[in-house]
């Protein structure tokens, strides 16, 4: 699994057992191997762009392809596994680019995604069974392509007992809310807004070298800025209804310097008067940028908790409750940054947030299980999972996903 976070690639080794709602999981092993900083830029190049070399995004199909083969066969080597043990690769591939119709706007043309790292080189590069481009058949099937964590959160997480709430934060924020004992048409899943990406965007081109704030070591020094908190949370994006879908395409770094510019908001530079928007008052507050990562931590703590909010107050109404029982379970990237999680839990003071640690799966490793249970129900599925859905609705189609790719 390579996410919107473009920090490198996520390797969970797993034994599985079974399929549909009689899935068993076991995380054998985890590791996160980083890009090399070369690799990386080059990635960057092509990302979230709508023009590049098409060239180079080619050559990248190629190449990332034949480097996770390769890393994976290296990780395997480490750990001991031979090839021959593993009987297959779930490889989410490269994200590049993720167009629903509600970002292209074009309404009689489809909803599209692309991801790089071709499956039959990854197959090649270790000598695996690779399946691979799963996000391209939910969409035939009338989906948005993502997120698809909901078919995976179903079958190792619905409950009888309790409604469950799983959210994720990696680039983007996507959430997963199980009713107790639901079908799999009750599940709600959907995008929320930004995770990671525009903190690290902006953390990679103001705080060179780094290319992320760890430990949200520079956003805790700052302060928010308000006209900035509110122009974000006022995207039409946060309007809609779930379930939808986003991503770094929509919320750029060039959407959040337009947004700075047109508010204004003064950030503090060396050269102060030639940053100032003409017009300005001269008493107007100047800001630092560790000022705009707090007001970007702000933003997704406050999306993530509204989305939260959406389905409980949803349950509320059909439950006539005026507060329902959920368990909150959070994994990704965003897990390790303290000023995100603890906005949630002062945003959510009613409700106890843990992250997927609680239910013994790793937070980092939770989105490459997921397609590692993907590939499975695409191998080894049965209509054991069907016998739960009463209709096959176009935001959550049922089908199975991933193109096959073998070594030889």
């Amino acid at each position: 699994m390579s996410g919107t976070s473009l920090d490198g690639l996520d390797i969970a080794l797993c034994r599985i057992k079974g399929s549909g709602i009689s899935t068993d999981v076991e995380v054998c092993e985890f590791i996160s191997i980083a890009y090399q900083a070369k690799m990386k830029k080059r990635i960057q190049r092509v990302f979230a762009q709508r023009r590049v070399d098409m060239m180079e995004l080619t050559i990248l199909n190629e190449e990332i392809g034949a480097l996770h083969g390769k890393l994976v066969a290296e990780q395997l080597a480490e750990w001991g596994i031979q090839p021959s043990e593993v009987d297959c690769i779930a490889s989410h591939g490269q994200t590049v680019f993720h167009a629903p119709r509600s970002f292209h706007q074009q309404m009689h043309r489809p909803n599209a995604t692309f991801q790089i790292g071709d499956g039959d080189h990854v197959a090649k590069a270790c000598g695996i069974t690779t399946l691979s481009d799963f996000r391209q058949r939910h969409i035939a099937a009338g989906g948005e392509g993502a997120p698809l964590a909901m078919y995976g959160d179903y079958l190792l997480y619905a409950s009888q007992e309790c409604k469950r709430c799983l959210v994720n934060i990696g680039g983007i924020a996507n959430l997963t809310y199980i009713p107790e004992g639901a079908n799999f048409e009750d599940v709600v899943c959907s995008d929320l807004g930004p995770g990671n990406t525009l903190l690290d965007a902006y953390v990679r081109k103001y705080f060179t070298p780094l290319s992320y704030d760890k430990n949200a070591e520079l956003a805790t020094k700052g302060e928010p800025i308000p006209a900035l908190l509110e122009a974000l949370l006022a995207h039409p994006f946060f309007e809609l209804s779930m379930p939808k879908t986003t991503g770094p395409e929509l919320f750029s770094l060039q959407y959040l310097e337009d947004l700075m510019a047109s508010i204004p908001v003064v950030i503090e530079t060396t050269d102060c008067k030639a940053k100032t928007p003409n017009g300005l008052a001269k008493t107007a507050k100047v800001y630092q940028h560790v000022d705009v990562l707090t007001s970007l931590s702000i933003l997704t703590a406050k999306s993530i908790a509204k989305g939260i909010k959406a389905c409980i107050k949803t349950a509320n109404k059909m439950e006539q409750s005026a507060v329902t029982k959920v368990e909150i379970y959070m994994s990704g990237g965003g897990v390790h940054n303290p000023l995100i999680m603890n906005n949630i839990r002062d945003l959510l003071p009613r409700y106890k947030v843990q992250t997927t640690e609680t239910l013994g799966l790793d937070p980092d490793a939770k989105e490459a299980v997921l397609f590692a249970l993907l590939a499975n129900e695409c191998l080894a599925g049965s209509n054991a999972m069907e016998s739960h859905i009463s209709q096959n609705t176009h935001d959550k189609p049922v089908v199975s996903m991933g193109k096959i790719c073998f070594p030889d």
